[in-house]
C-alpha cells in the first residue's frame, strides 16, 4: 500500500469480491478519496466471473481467463485485502466479525457475497450434493468429479438438480468436457431434474424448445415437474416417489442467503436477503449497503443473476463515495429485462431477451467477446500516477475530526513521535503475554524496563530485526514480523524467552491508530505465544509507514549452540521453506503478481521455524542459519566461509514459491537484489549458472524465510521426512558439503 501523509478519517469496508465490488474497487482506484481507508474482506483470492464458468468447465477457458485477481485489483485500489471469511456483524459497534482474525471496524460497510443453492430445504442434500455456488468451492469439487469420471471404470451417473439456465448450462458444459476427455460417452448417464413442468421457466418458448432438443439429442434424461425431496448417498427421491441412482449430484436450485446478515440484525426479505432501497442502502442501517445476489431491492424485485450484480456496480460506487462525503445519495432503477446468453457446451449459444431469440456459433462468439471485454476491465489495470493528493475532500470529516487532524499536522518529531499514552495503554491492555517465571518485571508493570532472570546453566542469545510492512494487513504483518525476528534464535537452536517490540504506526485519528496497533500486535502475540516468548515491553512511534520489529532474547545450553561455522564435509544441505518472497512482493507492488501467489507466500511467511529447528537438532544438524535479506546464496556463503569448506548447490532441487520463476523471468526483482548479486564471485561455474532462468532466485532476499542447515548424510532422508510431517511440505535436500579446495570460488551450481 502506498504511504500517505493524509490521516485516515473513515474506513470503508467491502465484504465479498462479487461483481459489484470489483467495479467499486476499480472506480476507487481510478479516483481515490484521500482520508478514506478501503478494506476488502473475502474468502477467495481470485473471484470467478459467473458468465464464463460454463466455458471454464467445458475447457474453453483457463483459470486465469475466468477469474479476477482480487489481490492485484485491491493493490490497484490502494485497498487492504484481508483473506478471511466473515461470520457476523456487530452493528452497534460497527465491526465485521471474521473466522480467523480480530474484528474489523468500519464507518461504511458494503456487502456483496453472492448466494448459494438452498440445500437445507431438502433432507440429506447438504451432506451429499455438490452446490454450484459459491463457485470457487464448486470448482474444487468439480476437479474431483472430473478426475473420478476420467479414471472411473464402467458406468457413471451424473445428476444436476435445477432446471433453470444455470443447471442446463452447467450440465451441458460437464458433458462436453467429459466426452472430450473420457471418450466413452455412452458410459456416462446424465439426468436433469426440474421442479417446474418445463426447463428454463423464465425464458421464452423458443429458447425452451431449443434446449429441449439439445438435451434430447445428447442423451440427457430430463425429469420435468419432479422436484427432488430427499437425497441419500448415491440416490435421489422425487416428490412422486421415484428413486434414481446417481454417482455425482450437482445442486443448481434457487438461491439462498447466508444467515449472518439476518442474525446480525439487518433487515431482510422473507428469504434472508438484505433489504435495500433504491440507493442500495440497507433499509434498517444507513451505514450498510448491499448489492448482487445477497441484496433484495424492495421496490424492484429481480431474479438472482450476475447481470444485475454487474449493473449495480457503478451506482454502488457512486453512492458509497457520496455517503463518505456526506452528500445526498442517488436512486438506481434496474432494467426489467436483460440479454440472456446460454451456451450449449460446444461453442454454440442461444441469446434471448423478452420474446425473441437467436442461436448459433456466432452467438457464442458474441458472448465470448462480451465476456472477454468485461474481464479485461479488471485484469488489465492501468498504471497509476504516483503523486497522491493529500487534501481531504469536503464533507468527509466533521469539525471535531478536522480539529484532531490539525493537531496531528502540528506534531513535532520530539514530543509527537510517540503514540499517545491513552491509545497505547488501550492497545496494550488487550494483550496477554505468555506467563514465564523468569520474567520478574514485564509488560503490564509501571517500571522503566523489564527485568528477566537467566536460569542456571543457560546462556542468553540476543537478536533484533525490524522492517516496514510489505503488505497492508496489520494482523498478518504482525505475524510475519514476529516470525522473522524469532528466526535467528531458532537458527542457533535457542528457546525464545522475551521480546521487546519496536513499532511505527502511520499518523491518524486515535481510533484508527489504536486499531492498527492492536491488530498488528494481536498477530504478533499469536506467534510469540506459540514460541513461548513473553512480550515484556517496547517502543511505539508515529510515522509515515507501518513498521514492526522485535528485540528477542533466547536461552540455550552453552554446549548446544548451532552456529553457521559447523558445515562438515559429507553433510547434506537442507532448506525448510521455499524461496521467492522478494521477487513476488516486488511484482505485487507493480500489480504483476497473481493473488494466489501472494497468498501462498504469506502462508509460508507466517509458518514458524520453531518445529523445524527442533527437528534439525534432533537429526544432528552441524550448522544452521535462517534465510533472510541476503538471500539463499548470501547466507550459504556466510556458512561456507565460516566453516572453511566448499559446497555443491543443486539448483533443480531448490524449492521456489509459486510464481517466483515467472516474475523473475519478467525481470522483476527486489530492490535489495543487486547488492546480493555481488556475491556471485563465490560461484565457481558462474558463466554456466547465469544462463539458467532460476539463477536470479538464489540472490532473492527473503522475509521470514526458512532454515538452511547441514545434517549428516545418513540422517538427511529421515530429517526431510520428519520435516514434511511437521508441515514443512516443500523442505528439500538442496546440496552437499565438500572438503575445501584450492579454488577461490567455494560454491558450485549443479543443474
Amino acid at each position: 500500500m502506498k504511504s500517505s501523509d493524509t490521516p485516515i478519517v473513515k474506513d470503508l469496508v467491502l465484504v465479498g469480491g462479487g461483481h459489484s465490488h470489483v467495479a467499486v474497487l476499480k472506480r476507487f482506484g481510478m479516483k481515490p478519496v484521500p482520508g478514506v481507508r478501503l478494506t476488502l474482506i473475502c474468502r477467495d483470492v481470485h473471484t470467478p466471473y459467473s458468465g464464463m464458468l460454463p466455458g471454464f468447465v467445458a475447457g474453453h477457458y483457463s483459470f486465469d481467463e475466468t477469474h479476477i485477481d482480487l489481490g492485484a485489483l485491491a493493490r490497484f485500489a490502494n485497498a487492504r485485502f484481508f483473506h478471511s471469511d466473515v461470520s457476523g456483524l456487530d452493528l452497534t459497534e460497527k465491526r465485521v466479525l471474521c473466522d480467523n482474525r480480530p474484528s474489523i471496524p468500519y464507518d461504511l460497510l458494503s456487502i456483496n457475497i453472492g448466494s448459494a443453492p438452498r440445500t437445507a430445504d431438502v433432507p440429506g442434500a447438504t451432506e451429499t450434493v455438490v452446490p454450484v455456488k459459491p463457485i470457487n468451492r464448486f470448482l474444487e469439487r468439480w476437479e474431483a468429479l472430473r478426475h473420478r469420471a476420467t479414471t472411473h471404470a464402467g458406468k457413471l451417473r451424473v445428476a444436476v438438480v435445477g432446471g433453470g439456465a444455470g443447471g442446463v448450462e452447467i450440465l451441458l458444459a460437464i458433458q462436453h468436457r467429459l466426452r472430450a476427455e473420457r471418450g466413452a460417452a455412452e458410459e456416462i448417464e446424465y439426468h436433469l431434474f426440474s421442479g417446474t413442468e418445463t426447463i428454463l421457466p423464465t425464458h421464452n418458448e423458443r429458447v425452451r424448445q431449443t434446449f429441449a432438443k439439445v438435451l434430447k439429442d445428447r442423451g440427457v434424461t430430463v425429469h420435468s415437474g419432479q422436484a427432488v425431496v430427499e437425497v441419500t448417498p448415491g440416490h435421489l427421491r422425487t416428490k412422486d416417489g421415484q428413486t434414481i441412482d446417481a454417482d455425482e449430484i450437482l445442486w443448481v436450485t434457487a438461491a439462498g442467503a447466508a444467515p449472518w446478515p439476518a442474525t446480525a440484525g439487518l433487515a431482510t426479505d422473507e428469504a434472508g436477503f438484505i433489504a435495500v432501497g433504491d440507493t442500495l442502502q440497507s433499509t434498517s442501517h444507513d451505514t450498510v449497503f448491499a448489492a448482487g445476489d445477497i441484496a433484495s431491492m424492495v421496490n424492484y424485485p429481480r431474479p438472482k443473476s450476475g447481470v444485475f450484480a454487474v449493473r449495480q456496480g457503478p451506482p454502488l460506487a457512486k453512492n458509497l463515495r457520496r455517503a463518505l462525503l456526506s452528500q445526498p445519495l442517488k436512486p438506481f432503477a434496474p432494467q426489467k429485462q436483460f440479454l440472456g446468453l446460454i451456451s450449449t457446451g460446444d461453442k454454440y449459444a442461444v441469446a434471448s431477451r423478452g420474446g425473441w431469440s437467436l442461436k448459433g456459433k456466432y452467438v457464442w462468439r458474441w458472448k465470448d467477446w462480451i465476456d472477454q471485454r468485461f474481464m479485461r476491465k479488471f485484469n488489465e489495470l492501468p498504471d497509476m500516477d504516483e503523486d497522491e493528493k493529500s487534501d481531504l475532500p469536503a464533507g468527509l470529516a466533521g469539525a471535531d475530526v478536522i480539529k484532531e487532524i490539525s493537531a496531528i499536522a502540528m506534531r513535532c518529531g520530539g514530543c509527537g513521535a510517540k503514540v499517545g499514552a491513552t491509545v497505547l495503554a488501550r492497545a496494550l491492555n488487550a494483550l496477554t503475554p505468555v506467563p514465564r517465571t523468569d520474567v520478574l518485571i514485564g509488560l503490564h508493570e509501571p517500571d522503566d524496563a523489564a527485568v528477566v532472570e537467566i536460569p542456571p546453566g543457560k546462556v542468553m542469545v540476543h537478536t533484533v530485526d525490524s522492517f516496514r510492512a510489505m503488505i497492508d494487513d496489520p494482523y498478518i504483518f504482525g505475524k510475519i514480523a514476529a516470525n522473522h525476528s524469532l528466526g535467528d534464535i531458532y537458527a542457533m537452536g535457542g528457546e525464545p524467552q522475551t521480546a521487546l517490540a519496536i513499532a511505527t504506526i502511520p499518523f491518524g485519528l486515535e481510533e484508527k491508530v489504536e486499531d492498527t496497533l492492536g491488530k498488528m500486535m494481536a498477530g504478533a502475540m499469536e506467534i510469540l505465544a506459540d514460541a513461548g516468548a513473553a512480550l515484556v515491553g517496547g517502543h511505539t512511534s508515529e510515522g509515515v509507514e507501518l513498521s514492526l520489529g522485535f528485540a528477542i532474547n533466547g536461552l540455550i545450553d552453552r554446549d548446544q549452540v548451532m552456529r553457521k561455522g559447523g558445515l562438515t564435509p559429507g553433510d547434506k544441505i537442507i532448506l525448510t521453506k521455499p524461496v521467492g518472497t522478494g521477487t513476488l512482493f516486488a511484482a505485487d507492488m507493480r500489480h504483476k503478481a497473481k493473488g494466489r501467489w501472494i497468498t501462498a507466500a504469506l502462508d509460508s511467511m507466517v509458518q514458524s521455524n520453531r518445529k523445524g529447528a527442533e527437528c534439525l537438532v534432533q537429526h544432528g544438524a552441524h550448522a544452521c542459519t535462517d534465510v533472510t535479506g541476503f538471500g539463499l546464496l548470501g547466507h550459504l556463503v556466510e556458512m561456507v566461509r565460516a566453516s572453511e569448506v566448499d559446497v555443491t548447490l543443486d539448483l533443480g532441487a531448490i524449492p521456489f514459491l509459486d510464481g517466483a520463476e515467472e516474475t523473475v523471468r519478467e525481470g522483476i526483482v527486489s530492490s535489495l537484489q543487486p547488492q546480493n548479486v555481488r556475491l556471485r564471485r563465490a560461484i565457481a561455474n558462474l558463466e554456466e549458472a547465469g544462463k539458467d532462468p532460476r539463477y536470479p532466485l538464489i540472490f532473492d532476499p527473503q522475509t521470514s524465510g526458512g532454515l538452511l542447515a547441514s545434517v549428516p548424510a545418513d540422517k538427511a532422508e529421515g530429517c526431510i521426512e520428519a520435516l514434511k510431517k511437521l508441515g514443512y511440505e516443500r523442505s528439500a535436500v538442496i546440496g552437499e558439503v565438500k572438503a575445501q579446495s584450492d579454488a577461490l570460488e567455494p560454491v558450485t551450481i549443479r543443474f
